[in-house]
């Protein structure tokens, strides 16, 4: 079962509190490359509702932030498609990490180093509940996703691919 450790503030954490938005915090046992079904498994949660947080680029090498299903991929020509761009494709680790200031596996989309555009699967937003990361690898909360696009701004798009 899940850890129950104290978990401190992350810049994600701190953001959420900001703004007055109720959170759950559900710490688990990160496994490098684990992704989305060690998280789901872990908290005993369906994948579906565990939402990674991608950041990406478009041609102009513009990131931006991409929220999934945890169960699938993104077709970055359909969404590339339907935010106007000739193409989007994912960041390297190195770059997602100068651009979000989290470590791939703790990338949240809240309180990110940089302002980016955020981009939300609209199934997604659909969902009771959502798992998300934040800020720290191992480490998901749990939110009312209509905070994606209410308080975050996230924009809805349709680019999921069922894996």
């Amino acid at each position: 079962m899940a850890k129950k450790d104290h978990v401190s503030e992350t810049p994600a954490t701190q953001w959420l509190r900001k703004h007055g938005i109720a959170f759950t915090d559900h710490p688990y046992d990160y496994e490098d490359h684990g992704g989305t079904s060690v998280s789901s498994r872990e908290l005993g949660v369906d994948e579906h509702a565990v939402v990674k947080t991608l950041i990406m680029q478009d041609e102009k090498a513009q990131p931006l932030v991409v929220l999934m299903h945890g169960d699938c991929k993104v077709s970055t020509k359909n969404l590339a498609r339907q935010i106007g761009c000739k193409s989007v494709e994912p960041c390297k680790p190195e770059v997602a990490n100068r651009h979000s200031g989290f470590l791939i596996g703790g990338t949240s989309p809240f309180g990110t180093r940089k302002a980016m555009p955020v981009y939300v699967e609209e199934s997604i937003l659909a969902l009771e509940r959502i798992y998300i990361n934040g800020g720290r690898r191992g480490y998901l909360i749990g939110i009312a996703p209509t905070v994606l696009s209410g308080e975050l701004g996230a924009k809805p798009v349709q680019c999921a691919l069922v894996e």
